[in-house]
Parts: C-alpha cells; structure tokens; sequence
C-alpha cells in the first residue's frame, strides 16, 4: 500500500485552501483545449506533455506547487515528475473543480 501512497500521492492531507491563501501556484495539466473549457482562476496551464519543457517558469524548487486536471490522475504524474525534477511542496489537488472551491 505504501508504493500505491506515494504513486497517487495519498497520505497525510494538506490544507489546500492554505497553499493557496499563502501564494500557492496551482498548475492545470490538462490539454489547452480542456483548460480554455473552465479553470481555477489564476491557475497556469502547462499541459502534461509540455511540463518537463517549462520547469524554468517555476521561481524554486522550494514554493508551493498544486498540480490539477480533470479527475487527479495527470495531476498525480504531474506531481511526481515535479519531485523527481527536486521540487520539494508539490501536491495533487486533483481535479481543478475540487481546487475551485478554494
């Protein structure tokens, strides 16, 4: 079950609206069709496919980063290709209508 944790990113929860209250940014992986459809307001798009290619738009490797999508499953990829790339506060929101609450 461990393995299974850390590949979906389950485990202690964090405070989302907290991340995103202190200045969290929050990144839709999703395809930029899928995004121009509906967003969380002030999140960036970098789809999946494209983010390895972007990790310069991030100012560290130690801010708060929250990756969405639509059902939390690219987000989830999105997230451990972060962490294999040493960004420390990453986190899977899943999906971006969960994160719109915030």
């Amino acid at each position: 079950m461990g393995l299974l944790q850390k590949l979906f990113g389950l485990g202690p929860k964090v405070d989302l609206g907290e991340l995103i209250a202190q200045g969290a940014t929050i990144v839709d992986v999703r395809s930029k069709a899928e995004y121009a459809g509906g967003h969380v307001k002030g999140s960036v798009n970098i789809p999946l496919d494209q983010l390895s290619y972007n990790l310069k738009k991030f100012k560290s490797k130690e801010q708060a980063i929250i990756t969405c999508c639509a059902s939390g499953m690219r987000s989830s990829s999105a997230k451990g290709m972060l962490k294999s790339q040493g960004y420390t506060n990453v986190h899977n929101g899943g999906s971006w209508h969960n994160l719109n609450r915030y």
